[in-house]
């Protein structure tokens, strides 16, 4: 069959689920890699604004927020707000 390639939304995906998994199992600095070059390659290939970029975004600051680095969490997650209420609208 024919390969999707590394900047395939599906594989973007893909990777996404494994950084989750590798975070649920314990493998933060891993999981932390790969949500990085995730984000990434999503705002690349689709925008700063789009869902999936936004949900990265999310998927990122979480992991950084449960390791205690808040202080990198909090701009990532400001990021995604302020991309939702472009996206979305302030009240949608």
């Amino acid at each position: 069959g024919a390969s999707l390639g590394a900047l395939h939304p599906q594989t973007l995906a893909a990777l996404n689920d494994l950084a989750v998994y590798l975070e649920a199992s314990g493998r933060h600095a891993e999981a932390e890699n790969l949500l990085r070059r995730n984000l990434c390659d999503r705002e690349a290939l689709l925008g700063p604004a789009h869902g999936a970029t936004l949900a990265s975004l999310g998927n990122l600051a979480g992991l950084l927020r449960a390791r205690g680095r808040h202080e990198e969490a909090e701009p990532l997650l400001r990021r995604a707000l302020n991309g939702c209420e472009m996206t979305l609208g302030m009240y949608h």
